[in-house]
């Protein structure tokens, strides 16, 4: 799965380095029109997007809404907001739309984002609540320890890199503590194996935590054989003692994929807000003949009662977000209801 946050950089320079070669890609007979793009556009979605029955949209409705508002003379910024606006009903953050010449960017069901981006900050927590905060050699791993409390913390700021066993290190550093909160706030996501490895230093055994299913076919229901995807303890040794997980609205993609490993254990509670509900893949790069680049999500994630949480996101056991105003405040709500909870549950300051 692709980090939703670093995604749209990745096409923008994508755009920049295969702009030479658009019409390789493209093919020539293709006509630049507005009419032309936005048919190609609606109709790739139509064929190769996995979500709409899950979430109940009907395309073409939205065609026969979005379709009549273009027409020969549709200038390229009124066409940007025509799509832009058809593809939001999508509300998934792995639909993006992008015209680099123009320096646009657009994420579907971006604005709760925006506004949980405003509600962690790092280093009101570096300054506050935290002993110290230890880069590994993981750029987006960072581990250290609670003030006066024994408890580790662990933070996640995406679930992407070169060696997730980097964690069996930590949990090394950390296992003389009696808790350890793992913080995935802000976390856009990153891959589904680097989530699973990280999260198997602690496993409590196998849980059977979701199924995934590739679009195969243009039919709405067309996907091939459901996959079984099972947690699995990794590495020399697990954390067992309590475990709190931080979760929000950007907690996205990868992050989600790591959030239903560490979910399924025992010994873990989850504290935050809901996740985002982006959990399928992201599609390769598609390019339109304007030299627009869009993506979309080609999966379906079901749980093991066969549910979609596509765009409705991942409950927490105990609900609580920060504002901007607490966080203007110098008070992270959240991780005072871990540090209570651990207190209140388990006897552990």
């Amino acid at each position: 799965m692709k980090n939703n946050k670093h995604i749209l950089i990745t096409l923008l320079v994508s755009i920049i380095l295969l702009n030479s070669c658009e019409k390789m890609i493209l093919g020539e007979d293709e006509i630049n029109s507005p009419e032309n793009n936005f048919e190609l556009l609606w109709n790739d979605f139509n064929v190769h997007y996995a979500l709409f029955g899950v979430k109940n949209i009907n395309w073409q409705d939205a065609y026969d809404i979005y379709r009549p508002q273009v027409n020969p003379n549709t200038s390229n910024m009124e066409l940007w907001d025509i799509s832009s606006n058809m593809l939001d009903l999508l509300n998934d953050g792995h639909t993006t739309l992008i015209d680099a010449n123009n320096n646009l960017k657009f994420e579907s069901g971006d604005s709760l984002n925006v506004i949980a981006e405003s509600e962690f900050d790092l280093n009101l927590l570096k300054t506050k609540y935290l002993d110290y905060l230890t880069n590994s050699s993981e750029p987006d791993i960072s581990f250290g320890k609670l003030k006066n409390k024994d408890i580790g913390y662990v933070h996640l700021s995406s679930v992407e890199g070169d060696n997730p066993e980097i964690i069996d290190n930590i949990i090394q550093q950390l296992k003389q503590h009696k808790a350890i909160v793992v913080d995935i706030r802000n976390n856009g996501g990153g891959s589904d194996d680097y989530a699973h490895r990280v999260a198997g230093a602690f496993a409590d055994g196998a849980h059977f935590i979701y199924t995934v299913q590739t679009k195969n076919g243009t039919g709405i229901d067309d996907f091939d054989a459901k996959t079984k995807w099972f947690t699995k303890p990794e590495g020399t040794e697990q954390f067992l003692k309590p475990v709190i997980l931080l979760t929000d609205r950007v907690t996205a993609s990868g992050a989600e994929i790591f959030t239903l490993n560490m979910k399924a254990f025992n010994h873990i509670t989850v504290i935050g807000d809901t996740t985002a509900g982006d959990h399928s893949d992201q599609s390769d790069l598609r390019f339109l003949p304007n030299g627009w680049v869009y993506t979309y999500s080609p999966q379906l994630y079901l749980m093991p009662n066969g549910e979609s949480l596509e765009g409705i996101g991942i409950s927490p056991d105990v609900y609580i977000k920060n504002t901007e105003t607490s966080i203007n405040s110098n008070i992270d709500l959240v991780i005072e209801k871990a540090i209570n909870y651990l207190f209140i549950e388990y006897n552990i300051e």
